[in-house]
Order: C-alpha cells, then sequence, then structure tokens
C-alpha cells in the first residue's frame, strides 16, 4: 500500500485488515486486535501497526532483541516495561528497549489502542521461562500485573 491509508472513523482503516493479534502457539493475550497500516509498502525501514485490546483485554508478555515505540491512540491502561509498571493514557509514548518485558493491558471501561513501531527487519519474540516468570514476581507490583 502506498499513499493515503484513510481512518474510517472507527479505529479501522480503508484496505487494512483487522487480525488477531497473535498467531503463534503459546502466546497468551486476551481480546487484541492488529493491524498493519503499513503492510505492502515496499522500501519502508519500519513497520506500524495499531493493536486494540478491549477492557480487560491483555497483549502477550514478551521481550525481543529490538527496540520499539508504542504511542497511545485511544484509552488508557497499563504497561510492564521491564521491571516497572506504569499509567499510560491517549498520546502518551512508551519505548520499550531490547529484552525488556513488556506488556500492555487495557485497565478501563473502553478499548486501549495503540499504535507501534518497529523495524522492518527484527527478530521474534521470546516468551517466559519458568525462570523468567520467577523472577518477574519477586516484585509484588509486577506479580500483580502480568498475564500468562
Amino acid at each position: 500500500m502506498t499513499g493515503v491509508i484513510r481512518h474510517r472513523g472507527d479505529y479501522t482503516w480503508e484496505g487494512v485488515e483487522r487480525l488477531a493479534y497473535k498467531q503463534e502457539p503459546g502466546s497468551h493475550f486476551k481480546d487484541v486486535t492488529r493491524q498493519v497500516l503499513s503492510a505492502g509498502s515496499p522500501g519502508l525501514f519500519a513497520e506500524l501497526r495499531y493493536f486494540e485490546g478491549a477492557p480487560g483485554g491483555h497483549s502477550t508478555l514478551e521481550r525481543h532483541g529490538h527496540a520499539h515505540l508504542v504511542v497511545i491512540g485511544r484509552g488508557a491502561g497499563h504497561c510492564l516495561v521491564g521491571a516497572e509498571v506504569r499509567a499510560v493514557a491517549a498520546l502518551d509514548a512508551v519505548v520499550v528497549p531490547p529484552l525488556a518485558w513488556h506488556q500492555f493491558r487495557a485497565t478501563g471501561d473502553e478499548p486501549l489502542g495503540f499504535f507501534c513501531v518497529v523495524a522492518s527487519a527484527r527478530d521474534r519474540p521470546q516468551l517466559p521461562s519458568a525462570a523468567d516468570l520467577e523472577a518477574l514476581a519477586s516484585d509484588p507490583a509486577v506479580k500483580a500485573f502480568i498475564r500468562v
């Protein structure tokens, strides 16, 4: 796709398919969809995606070798980045460093929608092992936040 990608006004875009968040087995998430706004745009160094979690929904707890930038586009919620849980709301920006555990949750009464920018060429997400979960759970705030 090239040129203008028209927003329909309902957090969808013309010609962009709304997909299930993940296809990989073992990815634990709840009520999240994904739209790739830059699909089919040759030569771009990055990919722009829009994710939306329904109220109570959450993304997968994961990490990977690449950094990415997330901008909250709608609603409010919380995110884990590394060992810190923070509240997020519309137009907040979140930088996820390489190999930082991260997860986003829609904790309010409305969906949490966020744009994610990642390199077009990137590694696959890593899911936490039992040892990783034990280490994360050593912090009570992180333990209370994460969903797997």
